[in-house]
């Protein structure tokens, strides 16, 4: 189940979290951010626990999709360590999503 949680900034979420977090870049008018949705509930599940996942809203949060250089929905980007370690665009099954985080658990 996913859970919202608020932050001072993007960037203190990044930065503070013990756990990686996958950043889900994505649009409400997005149908392909839709299919990912459900994939990353999956993901989640699988995962119990070893991975953070945060959706960030690009029409809402401009400027951090900016700064992430998002140009192109859905991209997600792995952060560990407050810093960026993987980006994947487009819809990935979930089988080939959790091998790719499993590379930095």
């Amino acid at each position: 189940m996913a859970v919202k949680h608020q932050f001072t900034s993007f960037e203190d979420a990044i930065a503070n979290s013990e756990l990686p977090i996958l950043v889900d870049f994505y649009a409400t008018w997005c149908g392909p951010c839709q299919m990912m949705s459900k994939i990353l509930e999956q993901v989640n599940i699988d995962l119990n626990g070893q991975v953070r996942i945060m959706k960030i809203d690009t029409d809402k949060y401009p400027e951090i999709a900016s700064m992430h250089q998002i140009q192109a929905l859905p991209t997600l980007v792995l952060f560990k360590g407050g810093q960026s370690v993987d980006r994947m665009e487009g819809v990935l099954p979930a089988e080939q999503l959790i091998d790719r985080i499993g590379q930095f658990l």
